[in-house]
């Protein structure tokens, strides 16, 4: 049957695709996992957050609880205090996610080596050159990119 002949308009349907894929760029980005990690141990402040994380900016900090407030997976609670107090609590539908999350982090410290040896010996093979440092590049992603075709 094509899309043609069911009941849900293809507008309906790309939309539930890209929320589905938004979601998953979200809560795999290279800060969330880390902001969820921790705000899912218990109620967490900014400057925890920031300490914690490690690398993440003050501004990158603050776009990632934002986002993930945005998307429901956060709940930012401000104390009438002077100065006021911020606590960020994970919501049910983060705390979820994180016994998958601890799980891919736990798989990546654990490989970590590997997949550093690995790309070593695929840019000697392909005469790629080595990125600064001797391991290939690790360079943060400008952003969510589209998928390059299978080679």
């Amino acid at each position: 049957m094509s899309q043609g002949h069911t009941d849900v308009p293809d507008e309906v349907m790309q939309a539930d695709a890209c929320t589905v894929r938004q979601v998953l760029d979200r809560v795999g980005g290279k800060w969330s996992i880390g902001v969820l990690v921790h705000a899912c141990r218990g109620p967490v402040r900014f400057t925890e957050l920031e300490r914690a994380v490690e690398g993440i900016s003050r501004r990158m900090l603050t776009l990632t609880l934002r986002n993930l407030e945005r998307d429901g997976l956060l709940v930012r609670t401000v104390y009438p205090t002077v100065p006021p107090k911020v606590e960020y609590t994970a919501t049910p539908m983060a705390r979820e996610l994180y016994d998958s999350l601890v799980t891919l982090t736990t798989w990546a410290q654990r490989h970590r080596a590997e997949i550093a040896a690995a790309r070593i010996a695929y840019d000697r093979e392909h005469g790629t050159p080595p990125a600064a440092g001797g391991a290939a590049a690790e360079q943060p992603s400008p952003g969510p990119v589209a998928e390059s075709p299978a080679r």
